[in-house]
């Protein structure tokens, strides 16, 4: 069995690749790093370390890797001949592996199982945006080509942080794993990937993993850069800042309570089992990097304006969630792109049009004058800064 995955950082290597090795798939990564690439094939094995209780080494083998941005051809024929397709590019860079997907189908045998394709991206519905963007790429031959392969979505979940300079394609993770995907798409086929569940029904779990780990892991790194923390177990180690987050949390659970049915009492663990993997001392975790992309994180769809806008909806409260948008704000690091932009953006354009265009929320929404009334906050203090 093969398995071609796009996207060949730590999280394609410490998380997907580990458990498609472990579900017996010769891994195939693809990537555009050059000098990730060459590193990956100068190797025959690399060890995923769990950092924190009851983690262990893990030795994958049976792997290589393919440069997409130099040899696109080449990773049109692994994905011909592969049985599964997976991702960790990001959500923006989707549109980008379609069209080599596209390709790879086109290669493809009509004769031969359908390619399994899975994005794991923190975002929802990730695989039905990559299979629109294949249908868009394949022009007049998609319905051709989509059958010759199945997408099903995903919800992923493992911590993994900014690695350890030195330490080649080793790759550092927390021992925590949850992959939860889609049944209904493969019939009585289901992929080899041990510790995955199946589920008939993704939605809850998607939206319970993005707004709880997601959505505490980003406010735990704004609150933190906000008080000159710079490690995510630090900042929880402050009670002002867990309380925060907390409260944040407790406010996602609600709307996932009300949206889906959850259990409060379960969600109450679950909440509790995500801020204590926030706090190992272990994982030698930033809040400039899981800060990074601010923009993205209070975009409409996203971990904050998402539930907040939810619960504003339902007559729920939200005022947590604005408080970690208001901290999102403030986020200025000037060596995240999205950060730098976000500043410019707020001394450029007024409240009302920043509002609008940056989360993505409709003037008439609920939830729209808090969120806007942050904005003009934070406006208000660079310009007296």
């Amino acid at each position: 069995m093969k398995a071609v995955h796009f996207g060949a950082g730590n999280i394609g290597r410490g998380f997907v690749g580990l458990l498609l090795h472990e579900g017996g798939y010769e891994v195939v990564f693809s990537d555009v790093a050059t000098a990730l690439v060459d590193a990956i094939n100068a190797v025959d094995s690399y060890t995923v370390h769990e950092a924190g209780p009851g983690g262990t080494d893990h030795v994958v083998t049976g792997f290589r890797a393919v440069n997409s941005g130099t040899d696109p051809d080449a990773v049109a024929d692994e994905v011909a001949t592969a049985d599964v397709a997976t991702t960790a590019v990001g959500p923006t860079v989707l549109r980008f592996v379609a069209p080599t997907i596209v390709e790879g189908l086109r290669r493809r045998s009509p004769d031969a199982a359908p390619l399994q394709v899975m994005a794991c991206e923190n975002a929802i519905g990730a695989t039905d945006t990559l299979r629109a963007e294949v249908e868009k790429a394949a022009g007049e031959d998609a319905a051709e080509l989509l059958a010759r392969a199945v997408f099903a979505n995903t919800a992923v979940d493992r911590i993994v942080p900014g690695q350890p300079a030195g330490g080649g394609v080793d790759v550092t993770v927390e021992p925590y794993f949850e992959w939860a995907i889609e049944s209904g798409a493969f019939g009585d086929t289901l992929p080899a990937i041990p510790g995955a569940h199946f589920v008939e029904n993704l939605a809850p779990y998607i939206e319970r993993k993005l707004f709880t780990v997601n959505t505490g892991h980003a406010a735990t790194a704004y609150f933190g850069a906000r008080a000159g923390i710079e490690r995510i177990s630090d900042a929880l180690a402050d009670p002002d800042i867990a309380a925060r987050v907390s409260a944040a949390l407790e406010e996602t659970s609600a709307v996932l309570t009300a949206e889906h049915g959850l259990d409060p009492a379960e969600l109450a663990e679950y909440r509790a089992t995500i801020l204590d993997r926030f706090r190992n001392p272990a994982l030698i975790d930033t809040v400039q990097r899981v800060g990074r992309q601010p923009l993205r994180k209070i975009s409409r769809h996203e971990r904050f304006i998402g539930p907040a806008a939810m619960a504003a909806e339902r007559g729920l409260p939200a005022t947590a969630l604005v408080g970690a948008v208001a901290a999102a704000l403030e986020f200025d690091e000037t060596d995240d792109e999205q950060s730098v932009e976000l500043q410019k953006r707020l001394r450029a354009e007024d409240a009302l049009s920043f509002t609008t265009l940056a989360t993505g929320l409709d003037p008439e929404h609920p939830l729209f004058p808090a969120i806007r009334d942050a904005v003009v906050s934070r406006q208000t203090a660079l310009a007296a800064s």
